[in-house]
């Protein structure tokens, strides 16, 4: 957000709508624990999502970038970006995504939800643009399917997936500033597609004033979990019931506070149980939200807490950070492990013409080093860091994703109003179009390469099988036990969050081969929409800690609306020496079940190799 903009005066409200597959396609071959700038993103990265296995996707707000619109005087805000050959192409925006936020339906259709009002190219008061955009042969962005319209003005809202592939919305605000406050705050829920008409959730009435991107998640219970500034809550969004629970420990994580979010890997070992972590951030008390002190100068936080909200309520201490960090992020990795990279020491999120602001930066001191964390360490040692720093500083409006080959990408960062170049006087932190790649510590290791991966995955139903030749499993029998196949949603990238991000181990028994190959007989998602809700995800296949590449995979039916949902079919015993003359076990139609248990068959749907984009105003 920003303070003394004269953007802040004039509204276009908006939602956009992305679909995106790409064909498969990754790069390897990089030192692990060392980071890469292998590309410029042609605007900055406030918000990006990865759209298919080569492709990602990326939003600016309306400023004055050189990049134009070929044909035009016109900034362009929005490209999409090719990670085969780290180049990209601009798309037409028509609204102003400043600061909105998005996540992916159940069909696999992309949304970016609200933004900040319409200015000309600029950040001048301008008009409302209009139009809609022809579907062409590539992806590209349109507006108001449908002539669907948000029913309330939301800048800087939630969105998160439900069970039935719709996205509630949730908060935001209309005018901006450092925070929130009662004149532009909008403490409703919305839907999309539309339920009729917004819930008023009063949550957002007693967390001002950090309230913006309230931190949400929904719980194998099917309930929500929110939190915001101190407080947080379950949410029976089915019902409009809120139920308050203990006030958030230590540090406010919510945006300006930005602390590093996630939830854990849901597993068969922890039985898809929930818990939500929340690290660093800042100390700073409700009415200590003011610009009349230096805030860029003031220490970010450094603890860690957890809840596991559908079985205990009460807040857990986990391992401190290595030092105090605003705006860090999480990304899942396809072994289960978090990493954190990105962020500050000292300061918040947000810019604007203060005295002491660093340039326009609310935020200073960035740091470079990575880390690590392990959920299934011992505690106390679940922190570790690899050796390399970026060579990018990664302030407000910055991003991080999980790529297909195991790798993750950095890109963004612009704490200032508008278009600033590198060198310019008084601005240490200029806008930022490098993108960069980290590459983790299992990037010098073989990777296996399965085959006979599913395309579609459905809520229990039959078992499939992975095969694994002996070089995928380092030629080394003890490997197949470490094996596993991991679901990962990357989620919707920015402002040091993943919103709808989520992990899930699905479970699995082996048979392992005289000749040193192998078969994982691996189990559709667990029959509990909630756990992970439908859409398009990323499967690997995770031998002893290396995982293969990542594949492109659609969670339930393909369609927006209840998801058939059956009862797990019973996996084959583990076998270690299986003679390979004789056939190896498969699923079968009449494979024993639990008495409450009945199969489903694959659910079939298409996967586009071209895409159309669509914003709604």
């Amino acid at each position: 957000m920003r303070v003394n903009n004269p953007q802040s005066r004039s509204w276009l409200n908006g939602l956009a709508i992305a679909a995106a597959f790409s064909p498969f396609g990754v790069s390897a071959g990089a030192a692990p624990n060392t980071f890469e700038v292998v590309g410029t993103t042609g605007v900055s990265a406030q918000q990006f999502f990865v759209g298919g296995i080569n492709k990602v996707y990326i939003l600016d707000k309306a400023e004055n970038n050189p990049l134009r619109l070929p044909g035009t005087n016109k900034p362009a805000w929005a490209t999409e970006y090719d990670l085969r050959t780290n180049t990209f192409r601009t798309m037409e925006v028509a609204t102003n995504t400043f600061c909105a936020e998005g996540a992916a339906l159940s069909n696999g259709t992309r949304i970016s939800v609200g933004g900040n009002k319409a200015v000309t190219f600029g950040g001048l008061d301008g008009v409302n643009l209009a139009g809609t955009l022809v579907q062409r042969r590539w992806c590209q962005w349109s507006v108001n399917p449908g002539g669907a319209l948000l029913q309330a003005k939301r800048w800087y809202p939630t969105v998160e997936t439900l069970e039935d592939g719709s996205v509630i919305i949730i908060g935001g605000c209309t005018d901006g500033g450092y925070v929130n406050d009662a004149n532009q705050n909008i403490p409703t829920v919305e839907y999309f597609p539309s339920k009729g008409q917004p819930n008023k959730l009063n949550f957002l009435l007693t967390t001002l004033p950090a309230n913006l991107y309230t931190l949400t998640w929904l719980l194998p219970s099917g309930n929500l979990f929110l939190q915001s500034n101190l407080g947080t809550e379950i949410y029976d969004y089915k019902n409009n019931v809120e139920y308050p629970l203990p006030n958030m420990p230590h540090a406010v994580r919510t945006y300006p506070a930005s602390g590093a979010t996630a939830m854990l890997p849901l597993t068969p070992k922890n039985n898809y149980t929930a818990t939500i972590l929340f690290c660093g951030g800042t100390n700073l008390q409700p009415d200590q939200w003011v610009l009349s002190f230096n805030i860029a100068a003031y220490p970010a936080d450094n603890s860690c807490v957890k809840m596991t909200p559908d079985v205990s309520t009460e807040w857990e201490e986990e391992d401190y950070l290595f030092e105090g960090r605003s705006m860090g992020q999480f990304v899942m990795m396809p072994d289960g492990r978090l990493w954190m990279g990105n962020g500050i020491a000292k300061g918040t999120a947000g810019y604007g013409n203060t005295s002491w602001a660093i340039g326009q930066s609310f935020g200073s001191s960035p740091l470079h080093a990575p880390a690590y964390y392990n959920p299934n360490a011992p505690k106390g040692s679940r922190w570790s860091r690899p050796m390399g720093n970026a060579t990018v500083s990664r302030l407000y409006h910055s991003v991080a994703s999980l790529l297909a080959d195991g790798s993750i990408l950095t890109a963004g960062s612009n704490p200032n109003a508008d278009y600033i170049a590198p060198g310019t006087p008084n601005y240490p932190f200029p806008t930022e179009y490098r993108a960069e790649k980290f590459y983790p510590d299992y990037f010098n290791r073989a990777r296996p390469s399965p085959s006979a991966l599913p395309k579609t995955l459905s809520y229990g139903g039959n078992y499939f099988n992975v095969s694994l030749k002996s070089s995928d499993l380092g030629k080394q029998s003890s490997a197949l036990p470490k094996t596993f196949v991991s679901i990962v949603r990357t989620g919707y990238s920015t402002h040091a969050m993943n919103m709808g991000q989520r992990f899930l181990q699905l479970n699995s028994t082996y048979t392992h081969n005289d000749d040193g190959s192998g078969m994982l007989h691996v189990s559709q998602m667990p029959p509990c929409v909630a756990c992970f809700p439908p859409g398009p995800a990323m499967m690997f296949v995770v031998v002893d800690g290396v995982p293969s590449n990542g594949v492109m995979v659609m969670i339930g039916s393909g369609q927006i609306g209840a998801q058939p949902v059956g009862v797990a079919a019973d996996l084959p015993g583990t076998v270690t020496d299986w003679t390979t003359s004789q056939s190896m076990p498969s699923p079968s139609k009449n494979a024993k079940h639990s008495s409450s248990s009945h199969l489903l068959p694959s659910l079939p749907v298409v996967f586009l190799m071209a895409c159309a984009l669509i914003q709604l105003m």
